[in-house]
């Protein structure tokens, strides 16, 4: 059976020793944030994610949601009592304003509960996640009276949202779009179209879901220019505010995938729904990007979440399971064999693993900060600097810790040889649920032509000077420690070849438009490994100088965290060249056969 314990003190560490959150308490929602507030609420929330949402993961997978006649949608047992739960312990509201009934703590707090409860359930925790994304759509777009109408309910959970965009002829090419807008006179519009890979479309866990819905009003131009955002919730609000009639959509289905069972992806059908308009009209795609991304980023906690319980029960089956003896000789002469956590192929997945994931953690919480102070700074240049990071790293987080956490898991599955492809033991379903992060909110592909064709431009390539000054000032600022070399070598080396990649795509994508789609992904992934590598130089300088000062509790601890950070400058960080090789190479041969000779 798999386990699952949160991994509360590398997060604190994070929080704590790296970003040194109690430096923001002058700002509202980081006012009451201390250590001792963070270790309350972290640890409380791990028990959660541990106690109420991970034992329902597996049998959640096997039970499936389940559509009736009616249109009507079921979810697995457990899940209604599970999420009654989650609604009175708050967990939805913990970042949302207080005006609207949240508790106003900082989103880097919120962040970290999400990687718990998306370990422990991925599935499950998508529900509260997409209702976050829509809280966030409606509070930027939405009318005060729309705001009034619906966040309260939404924060407090009794009532849940989602996303509608995709339809059965378009994904992400949403020009192309058919779902029409009526207007009726009346300030509302009659919805009419289908949608299909809608998350969370149909189910019994809230009173009332509220869909955000991409249409195209009636005699609004063709293409992205005519898209329109519209609130469409399953039951008309009545005067009083509560959910009353029905409206008219309905699930048509629920699709049958490859994995995330307990979540129901609805086919939902728009009949002529009546709809509200969310910002302007022509302007949807300008609300819509406001969740898509909020979802971007869960969606990259997502790969570090399924990547962190992968690992955590490969971990748990290779110190117990006896195989072969050591090549250097026996570690249990006590037992007919010795455990396969002794053998290095073991150690080398195990180690890829955890430097993935303590970095990505990082990064994702680092990232989350830079949120919270574009929110609530009152320093214009730090807002703009805090905004350009998250421009540039919402595709580099989503798309690299996605991809790896796939691949991790694969590799957390291979460390259990057969029993891995066996449903009992747990970690084929971790694969099977890992496989739609790279796809969802924008495949993997989309993210990578995002950073290269948009953000690296944007406002004049600013954010990404940013970046290159930024880390490249901590390099040479440690450049002369010998306790950091381990780590700045590497991570200058990384970063030397993302400039050289970077300047080769300025001279060779404006002539050659293929060149960047070529580069694109192995740009990202390079874009990546920097990234990673400037957070394990920032929680090496942090265990590092904590062991100056003598902290004997956590020696371990921060022994063990510099150990992981030398295994990612070594046998990770090294992949630049390989990525900075494929990207100069152009594209010739990748267009070289025409479309009828594959």
């Amino acid at each position: 059976m798999p386990v699952y314990h949160a991994p509360v003190a590398d997060t604190l560490f994070v929080m704590n020793d790296v970003l040194g959150l109690e430096r923001y308490n002058n700002l509202p929602a980081f006012a009451e944030v201390s250590p001792d507030v963070l270790e309350a609420v972290l640890g409380e929330a791990g028990r959660f994610a541990e106690d109420v949402f991970f034992p329902l993961n597996q049998s959640g997978d096997r039970e499936g949601c389940h559509r009736a006649e009616d249109g009507s949608v079921t979810t697995p047992k457990g899940y209604r009592e599970a999420y009654a739960r989650f609604r009175e312990a708050g967990w939805g509201g913990l970042s949302a304003e207080a005006a609207y009934g949240g508790q106003g703590l900082p989103h880097t707090l919120a962040a970290a509960v999400n990687e718990f409860l998306s370990s422990a359930n991925m599935a499950f925790a998508m529900y509260p996640g997409l209702t976050r994304g829509a809280i966030a759509a409606l509070q930027l777009h939405g009318t005060d009276e729309q705001k009034q109408l619906y966040l309260p309910k939404m924060v407090d959970g009794i009532w849940t949202g989602t996303m509608n965009l995709t339809e059965p002829h378009c994904g992400t090419d949403l020009g192309l779009l058919r779902t029409k807008a009526v207007p009726e006179g009346d300030g509302s519009y009659r919805i009419t179209g289908q949608k299909i890979f809608i998350s969370a479309g149909e189910h019994d866990l809230s009173d009332n879901i509220i869909h955000l819905v991409l249409a195209r009003i009636e005699g609004s131009p063709e293409g992205v220019k005519g898209i329109s955002l519209f609130v469409v919730p399953k039951f008309l609000p009545d005067a009083s505010g509560e959910a009353g009639a029905r409206n008219s959509l309905s699930c048509g289905s629920i699709e049958e995938k490859m994995g995330i069972h307990a979540n129901a992806t609805c086919v939902m059908n728009y009949d002529g729904a009546t709809g509200w308009l969310v910002g302007e009209a022509d302007k949807g795609l300008r609300a819509m990007f406001t969740m898509m991304n909020e979802a971007r980023l869960g969606v990259g906690v997502q790969g570090l979440a399924i990547s962190e319980i992968a690992y955590q029960n490969a971990v748990a089956y290779a110190r117990e399971r006896i195989q072969g003896r050591s090549l250097s000789g026996t570690k249990a002469p006590d037992k007919k064999a010795d455990p396969i956590i002794v053998h290095p192929d073991v150690r080398r997945m195990l180690m890829t693993i955890r430097a993935i994931n303590e970095a990505g953690r990082a990064l994702i919480l680092w990232t989350a900060l830079k949120g919270d102070l574009f929110h609530l700074s009152d320093d214009a240049k730090e807002r703009e600097a805090a905004d350009d990071w998250m421009g540039l790293m919402t595709p580099v987080i989503k798309g690299v810790l996605t991809d790896k956490g796939f691949d991790n898991t694969v590799m957390a599955q291979q460390v259990f040889g057969g029993h891995g492809y066996i449903a009992e033991w747990g970690m084929e379903q971790y694969v099977r649920d890992a496989r739609i992060a790279q796809i969802y909110e924008g495949a993997n592909g989309i993210q990578a032509l995002d950073l290269v064709g948009r953000k690296l431009a944007l406002n004049n390539g600013r954010a990404i000077q940013a970046f290159f000054a930024e880390v490249g000032a901590f390099c040479e600022a440690h450049r002369a420690d010998e306790r950091m070399a381990p780590f700045t070598k590497g991570l200058k080396k990384g970063l030397n070849d993302l400039q050289a990649a970077t300047l080769w795509l300025m001279g060779n994508a404006m002539t050659k438009p293929d060149n960047a789609g070529a580069a694109s992904t192995d740009y990202m992934h390079l874009f990546g490994l920097v990234a990673l590598g400037y957070m394990w130089g920032q929680m090496a300088k942090a265990a590092n100088d904590k062991l100056a000062g003598g902290e004997t509790s956590d020696t371990a601890f921060l022994e063990a965290k510099l150990a992981t950070g030398r295994f990612f400058m070594d046998r990770i960080m090294p992949e630049s060249s390989a990525h900075l090789a494929r990207i100069s190479s152009g594209s010739t041969s990748t267009m070289a056969l025409d479309a009828a000779s594959f």
